[in-house]
């Protein structure tokens, strides 16, 4: 059953003729009456009574018709949101994204998509990059933004940035005024590590400066970790996008030589073209 059989249909029953519908559509009527027969053969049965000087509809084309209707609504309905999607006048763009990049990234990049196009519904979830990189293999969001290496799945990565780690320190703390920083002079301090990735990268590189950092808390909220810095409760080694935001009571001391870096990508399924408004967002992404 084709939907143009379906509209040779509906034409037919309004003008309760096979030559008017014919006419009506630019058809030959013989075209017109072969589609109904096939159309009656596929479902089974008559829908059409033909009379002399009009055809009426049976009980069953009466049925036909109703469902007919609201097939080619919803046909309708469906070329006219994709037509919006693709001209980002509508549709939904959902996103994956680690805490320190929808935190501190996104905000800016949200806001200038939104100025461009107001009526496409974005739709942000944030995670761990293991977490992120899920919802994109599962598609439960079209592209996340995670920091490297990605865990096993097949993926396309497209690099944003790398940045260094650098450390928060309370502004009491006798370091504070410091520049720059080894990694090794922390060895005695009580650590506030950062869930996810960033905590696993901070850990590989205590331990290659030779020393097991001694943890004081965990925690995946960066508000949680500044307030517990400026408190004096430890030092925290975070990407330096997380410490872009100013933060009562903390500075940033910058590693020195910058030994240890992430790096961000956005992730996107192997073999799946980003939607016209994922490939916006990207570029808004790859200028900020």
């Amino acid at each position: 059953m084709e939907l143009y059989q379906l509209e040779y249909f509906l034409e037919a029953a309004r003008q309760r003729s096979f030559t008017r519908a014919a006419e009506k559509l630019h058809l030959a009527q013989a075209a017109m009456s072969e589609q109904m027969r096939k159309l009656e053969s596929e479902v089974g049965t008559p829908l059409f009574n033909r009379g002399r000087r009009e055809t009426i509809l049976t009980a069953a084309g009466e049925t036909l018709r109703a469902h007919a209707e609201a097939l080619l609504e919803r046909a309708d309905l469906a070329k006219r949101d994709i037509q919006d999607l693709i001209g980002l006048r509508g549709g939904r763009l959902t996103i994956g994204a680690i805490p320190s990049v929808s935190a501190c990234l996104l905000p800016s990049a949200i806001a200038a998509f939104r100025k461009l196009h107001p009526h496409v519904e974005l739709a942000l979830f944030e995670g761990t990059s293991e977490a992120v990189a899920h919802w994109v293999e599962s598609g439960r969001v079209e592209f996340g933004l995670v920091q490297l290496p990605t865990s096993s799945g097949s993926f396309d990565e497209h690099p944003l940035f790398t940045e260094p780690f650098v450390v928060l320190i309370s502004k009491s703390h006798s370091l504070a005024k410091q520049k720059t920083v080894s990694l090794a002079k922390l060895a005695d301090e009580p650590f506030i590590l950062y869930k996810g990735r960033a905590r696993d990268t901070a850990l590989t590189a205590c331990r290659a400066a030779g020393f097991e950092p001694r943890v004081a808390c965990e925690s995946s909220e960066l508000e949680t970790i500044r307030s517990l810095v400026a408190a004096g409760l430890g030092i925290a080694i975070l990407p330096q996008l997380a410490t872009r935001q100013p933060s009562t009571g903390c500075t940033v001391v910058r590693l020195r030589d910058n030994p240890v870096d992430r790096q961000v990508a956005l992730l996107s399924r192997s073999g799946h073209a980003l939607s016209p408004s994922a490939s916006v967002f990207r570029e808004i992404l790859a200028a900020a």
